[in-house]
């Protein structure tokens, strides 16, 4: 078994955004009573026998690591270079130092060439024997690919987010699907046969980047996933409307959801 920690499943700006009427906030739709509204940004952590492999380092990942438990991480997979996945690598430096070593850093050209660019100091080469900075190799991949992570075989699939390129992955029986508009006939046919798909769901209406309500259920009934959750949600998607109005077999995810799925 492959156990997955969604560290956050929020939108780019997390709900609550800030601002609100008192400024402590702006929940929309969502009710600030129910725990599970609360969501930090997107990113999970895929944990198997032989090591945890991070999926984006997003601005909360501080806080997720301490909220989820995470003891430590042996490789880190960009899916893109949108603030919201990345602006967390900073913190990679307290990662370095639980590993006790430089962490394997996976992502398209594209992504690694944008984190070059901001993050330039974290992919100098290590000279120890400390770590004052993040310390990642680059690892160029592609979609189509298959690549051995942490122990684990994770095929990656393209994804249209309208304004760039994602990467989807599959690792056993979990497929994750964020920031995704559009997929195509690859991308269904790496998630062909999952047990469990974590897919980004923005809001209820249509949007220009990412996938909405209807779409994503469309979706989930083409792949037949025994269970599929939603994430990448904002202020649009409260927690227990979703659990009311989803069909049976989708649900909505909350941080420090915790799934098992099948290696």
């Amino acid at each position: 078994m492959i156990r997955v920690t969604l560290l956050g499943t929020g939108g780019s700006a997390g709900v609550p955004m800030m601002g609100g009427p008192d400024g402590h906030g702006d929940w929309g739709n969502c009710d600030p009573a129910e725990p599970r509204n609360r969501r930090t940004r997107a990113s999970i952590l895929i944990e198997g026998t032989g090591g945890a492999l991070l999926v984006d380092t997003s601005p909360d990942l501080r806080a997720q690591c301490i909220a989820c438990g995470v003891r430590r991480v042996d490789a880190v997979l960009f899916t893109h270079a949108h603030a919201d996945h990345i602006m967390g690598l900073d913190d990679v430096r307290i990662l370095n130092r639980l590993a006790g070593r430089p962490l394997e850093a996976f992502a398209s050209a594209a992504t690694l060439g944008d984190l070059g660019l901001r993050f330039d100091y974290a992919f100098r080469p290590w000279t120890g024997p400390g770590f004052y900075r993040p310390v990642l190799q680059a690892r160029p991949v592609a979609p189509g690919e298959v690549i051995e992570v942490a122990g684990m075989a994770v095929r990656l699939f393209d994804q249209d987010h309208a304004v760039t390129r994602t990467l989807g992955l599959r690792v056993g029986g979990f497929g994750y699907s964020t920031d995704a508009v559009e997929l195509d006939e690859a991308a269904f046919a790496a998630l062909a046969g999952v047990d469990t798909w974590v897919v980004g769901c923005f809001q209820r209406t249509p949007h220009r980047t990412h996938a909405w309500l209807a779409r994503a259920l469309d979706w989930a009934a083409r792949v037949g996933a025994r269970r599929t959750v939603l994430t990448h949600m904002g202020t649009d998607l409260d927690w227990a409307w979703l659990r009311h109005h989803l069909p049976a077999g989708v649900e909505p995810g909350f941080d420090g959801q915790t799934l098992a799925c099948p290696a």
